[in-house]
């Protein structure tokens, strides 16, 4: 019996990993793919007229086999896989594909949701917003093409497909091959015993007895560089990243990311769009890339201004320390920014990351920060569960209570870095919640935190904080939806909407009550002293022109990628950056952009292609939505339902431009995100 041919018998259908093999995965979606077909033609041949219940619901109904499979296979491709895996995932990529094109353009079937949607105002607003989007899906499929037309359509979809896939697995392999290897320790000065001990593990871990290794994350800058003293390791280091995907080898993806950029331009194009971001954004909030570009080039010459600002500090700062080897004086290089920033940040506030680290150990983060938050918040609380299997030794698992006691659903925690695991952090479920089908949430959380050596407590910078209660906001997000229909169930939201709740949640890390909660001495128990509490704070807003103008930088490469009419630049990929980055006026050579075009992952190979802006979209939503929580009082229980209510459970059953005024009483403002990083001048006093 194949594991996911029925519903798993654990809580909540929580997957069953002591009995899923490697094995098991290809031959259940291929099963579950026949099935899944056959109930959607069985409801395109229905005789009777259609209705909302005989098809759109029936449709809601379908596919649940497949469901159950994709959600646990995807979930394992990125966060542990292995060579079965990548060639499994190679195999399905097209075949998915070629299944989501025969469903979205099966004639008759669309007939019936047309038919449906002609009549959806009859329907309660539930109803009627999940016939629009789906009949949405169905049209930007392709449904109304020409069968000609279709056939090219159902070609790019299975190229693109074959090729994300392809980018992953040579980005995951040249990820692992860039990582920084030396066998003498005098290279890494500068870095603390655990982050020594770690580099030491990780070398073990890959058979390199006597030699360290740093592990690459998967942003352009990495944490060893704030520590690293020796400038030609930081220069190695920095190398190693940026070109990890440029060797000319078989992980090289600059050839895969040309060709991504030009199906995709030749989909647009198919399906009545001038470029693939005209086509992408149509059913976002922005609505069209010139919104979402002007956003960020309005804000693109005061982030530059003030990271040369930051810039100018640094290399004051490196004159005074050092004229370099034979009296020549330092010139800073993007290789160094981490490192001086981390120097002008002790000078001006003093304040180390190593002074704090003890004061942030992760599980207590978790329980006193993150837990704690939600359960101020929103009434949640949290039991860690031994009894249920997970796939790897790190995992672990916890059973989420109601204010009432009720069980919600499964939290899963997955938070340290491996060789086999996708870089960066990220949300997703096992089982979404969905009242039609009696359905609660089994979601999970993955992060790349470096794991600490054998007996040694994993403590944790303060971004690494707020990454774990950013990415907690996605599972709150899909823990306490409250919806009829899965297609608008949880996280089934809009794109520059669905990381307003995470990045909503970051805001409570720094809240005075909470951040007493959990901040506290590993050994001791102590309280983190209120004088590095107050500088901490006083440092919220430091080195937020580099942040947010490499940010800037790689969502304006995405959109520069994704506007291109014919999808292929004249210029090489390198060529072809230089010149973006130039003519939005981000090109700083001090500030790279946070990903480079070869290691994007987010856009080549992880659903957010000309979707990137999407998280500065949403940061305009979170922070004037944490305005109104200190306008009405901070963090309640009240405040808390309100938002629990209004956002959080409501998937994506409303508008998301009408929920949110719903919830603000008035459409959000651009003026808190200014100020909460820096960029503008608080009201009452001075930048």
């Amino acid at each position: 019996m194949n594991p996911f041919a029925q519903p798993s018998p654990l809580p909540y259908q929580a997957p069953a990993f002591d009995h899923i093999k490697d094995g098991d995965y290809e031959p259940a979606i291929e099963e579950a793919m026949r099935m899944h077909l056959a109930e959607m033609d069985a409801i395109a041949a229905l005789p009777d007229p259609a209705t909302f219940d005989n098809t759109i619901v029936a449709m809601e109904r379908t596919g649940a086999y497949l469901t159950r499979s994709t959600n646990v296979f995807f979930a394992m491709a990125k966060a542990n896989t292995n060579e079965t895996l990548q060639k499994v995932e190679e195999t399905l990529a097209p075949k998915l594909a070629a299944h989501d094109d025969a469903i979205h353009l099966n004639a008759k079937l669309f007939a019936r949701v047309e038919a449906v949607y002609a009549h959806r105002d009859a329907l309660d607003a539930e109803g009627r917003r999940l016939v629009e989007r789906i009949h949405q899906v169905f049209v930007r499929a392709g449904a109304k093409l020409s069968e000609a037309d279709q056939t090219t359509l159902r070609a790019l979809n299975k190229e693109e497909s074959t090729l994300s896939t392809a980018f992953d697995k040579q980005l995951l392999a040249a990820t692992k091959e860039g990582a920084l290897v030396t066998g003498d320790p005098a290279e890494l000065a500068g870095l603390g015993e655990g982050e020594l001990a770690s580099a030491a593990a990780a070398a073990k871990a890959r058979k390199l007895e006597g030699k360290w290794v740093l592990p690459l994350q998967n942003t352009t800058q990495q944490p060893a560089q704030v520590e690293l003293q020796n400038r030609a390791t930081r220069e190695r280091l920095f190398a190693a990243s940026t070109q990890r995907a440029e060797h000319g080898d078989a992980n090289d993806t600059r050839a895969i990311v040309q060709r991504l950029a030009q199906l995709r331009a030749q989909k647009a194009k198919l399906l009545g769009f001038p470029t693939y971001a005209a086509y992408a954004l149509e059913d976002q909030m922005a609505g069209t890339p010139e919104k979402a570009i002007r956003l960020m080039t309005d804000m693109a010459p005061a982030a530059v201004a003030k990271a040369r600002g930051e810039a100018g500090k640094m290399q004051a700062l490196a004159d005074r320390q050092s004229h370099g080897e034979h009296g020549a004086a330092v010139r800073l290089g993007p290789a160094d920014w981490q490192y001086y920033a981390e120097q002008v940040r002790k000078a001006e506030y003093a304040l180390d990351d190593e002074q704090v680290k003890p004061y942030l150990e992760l599980d207590r983060v978790l329980h006193d920060g993150v837990f704690f938050a939600a359960g101020q918040l929103y009434g949640l609380s949290f039991k860690e569960r031994h009894d249920l299997p997970v796939y790897h030794p790190d995992v672990r698992v916890f059973e989420v209570f109601d204010a009432d006691g009720k069980s919600l659903g499964l939290f899963y925690a997955d938070y340290f870095k491996r060789d086999n695991k996708s870089g960066g952090a990220w949300m997703a479920s096992y089982v979404d919640q969905a009242g039609l089908l009696d359905t609660h949430p089994v979601v999970f959380n993955v992060c790349n935190f470096p794991k600490p050596a054998a007996g040694e407590p994993a403590l944790l910078t303060f971004d690494s904080v707020r990454t774990m209660f950013h990415e907690f906001g996605h599972a709150l997000h899909g823990l306490l939806s409250n919806v009829k229909y899965p297609t608008l169930a949880g996280t089934n939201v809009p794109r520059d909407f669905v990381e307003f709740p995470s990045q909503f949640n970051e805001h409570w890390a720094s809240e005075p009550t909470v951040f007493a909660s959990f901040a506290k001495h590993y050994k001791t128990g102590a309280p983190m002293p209120a004088e590095l509490v107050s500088k901490i704070d006083k440092s919220r807003k430091f080195n937020q022109g580099y942040a947010t103008t490499e940010y800037l930088a790689a969502a304006l490469l995405d959109m520069a990628w994704h506007t291109l009419p014919e999808g292929a630049p004249k210029q090489e990929v390198d060529a072809f950056e230089a010149e973006a980055l130039k003519r939005f006026k981000v090109d700083f050579p001090l500030v790279p952009p946070r990903y480079r075009t070869s290691y994007f992952a987010h856009i080549w190979g992880g659903g957010y292609s000309a979707s990137y802006y999407a998280y500065l979209w949403s940061e305009v939503l979170d922070d004037d939505a944490y305005q109104w929580f200190v306008e009405h009082g901070g963090m309640t229980r009240q405040n808390g339902q309100r938002f629990r209510e209004m956002i959080l459970s409501r998937g994506s059953t409303e508008d998301m431009a009408a929920l949110y005024r719903a919830f603000r009483g008035k459409d959000p403002s651009v003026e808190p995100l200014l100020e909460q990083r820096g960029l503008a001048a608080p009201k009452g006093g001075k930048k």
